[in-house]
């Protein structure tokens, strides 16, 4: 899913790609690999590389191949020591450690160590692109594809819930670089391959008339990834977001509403949930995705979702909203907004529970129509949709991303 409003916070340069640090690393063998290096190899013991801030990943992920380990990080000159957080390289020790343990091993991190920005726009991952395959059936609308880039040999991880930078080939038609675009994450931490190694996004390719030429337009970024080829590179920022986390509390009972490609972040939740095992996160409370497409051939992940919910009655509840073969209350089409409208007192009930959490994401035109319905259940319980949404906020159980 094409996220926008993100592509403002996705970060770019800073005065920090003057600086230098200090590399020490241990590891490093004298051989064929090593003899055109600029700084001396001995054999055995530590060996300290200067490095600027901006080659820093680059730096990382040569000495990594050469089978070195970066035991510390140093500012040069004793300035004051670097700021770590998930978005900058050091992040790859705790990688290292963690990179022989099983999936179900793998400890979720923790809520002040969301990993932010790892990569940026001046200096993209390249990955490649190892899946594309259509999601759309026979009879539906649109061309919806669901791509699987590899990650090997960077320091690229995420978790449930945000979003990476895609950064389409060629120039605009000023002769300018395009610039990213944001698209939601549609695989857990782990990737779909729960190796660690891979993300997955639910893209649909851009098409829209001209309003004044009348002509077909494509969007530049869903058209290149829509017909990207397997085994193609592709320029990766990222990862952003924290708006859409999902909760670590294996208790919280969790409302989905989504339009289209909004589903990718709930595919996420839902494969934690339900398709992967862990040891330190087991799913108990309730799952309920209310989810808004245009023709059955447009239900993505049709056959998971359902088998997820034969599986696991007492905690996921799959609903839909097909616009286009059903009907609500006055005979209209039946747009998830009416189907809100419809499970309104339960799903009223279920946010005076204070685990539970409620996440929007998809095309923007769909909150008014569900605040209006919500709105008519509070006004019914005596409370006031607008304040009871501003408190559910202030409490971080109200999570919205629309476009």
């Amino acid at each position: 899913m094409y996220s926008p409003s993100l592509v403002a916070n996705s970060g770019g340069s800073s005065n920090n790609d003057n600086r230098l640090f200090v590399y020490e690393v241990v590891g490093l063998a004298k051989n064929g690999n090593t003899d055109n290096l600029n700084y001396p190899v001995r054999q055995g013991g530590s060996v300290f590389i200067t490095v600027p801030y901006g080659r820093m990943n680059q730096e990382m992920r040569r000495l990594t191949r050469m089978g070195a380990k970066i035991v510390s990080i140093k500012p040069l000159n004793g300035e004051i020591p670097l700021q770590m957080t998930a978005s900058q390289p050091t992040q790859q020790a705790t990688k290292e450690t963690e990179k022989g343990k099983s999936m179900t091993q793998a400890k979720a991190k923790a809520k002040g160590d969301i990993p932010v920005n790892i990569y940026r726009p001046n200096s993209p991952f390249i990955g490649k692109c190892v899946e594309n395959y259509p999601l759309v059936g026979e009879g539906g609308s649109g061309i919806v594809q669901h791509l699987t880039f590899d990650l090997s040999g960077g320091d690229l991880h995420y978790v449930e819930g945000q979003s990476i930078g895609i950064i389409p080939p060629g120039t605009d038609d000023k002769g300018k670089p395009h610039k990213l675009r944001l698209y939601s994450i549609a695989s857990t931490r782990h990737g779909d391959k729960k190796d660690d190694k891979t993300v997955s996004l639910c893209v649909r390719q851009l098409e829209y008339e001209h309003p004044e030429t009348k002509e077909t337009v494509y969007g530049v970024c869903s058209t290149y990834l829509c017909h990207l080829e397997v085994g193609a590179d592709v320029a990766i920022t990222g990862p952003v977001g924290k708006e859409m986390l999902l909760p670590e509390d294996e208790d919280a009972n969790i409302i989905m509403l989504a339009t289209g490609t909004g589903i990718a972040p709930f595919r996420a939740f839902l494969w934690r949930m339900f398709k992967e095992q862990h040891e330190d996160y087991k799913f108990k409370g309730l799952a309920w995705l209310i989810f808004g497409v245009p023709y059955s051939a447009n239900i993505l992940y049709k056959e998971d979702l359902e088998e997820i919910e034969k599986t696991y009655p007492d905690n996921f509840r799959l609903t839909y909203a097909i616009s286009r073969e059903q009907k609500n209350a006055e005979g209209g089409r039946m747009y998830i907004q009416h189907r809100v409208g419809e499970y309104a007192e339960e799903l009223w009930k279920l946010m005076q529970n204070p685990k539970t959490h409620t996440y929007m994401c998809g095309l923007k035109g769909m909150e008014d129509g569900i605040d209006q319905a919500l709105g008519a259940m509070a006004a019914q319980n005596g409370a006031d949709w607008s304040e009871f949404q501003k408190q559910m906020k202030k409490e971080h159980r109200w999570h919205v991303e629309t476009y």
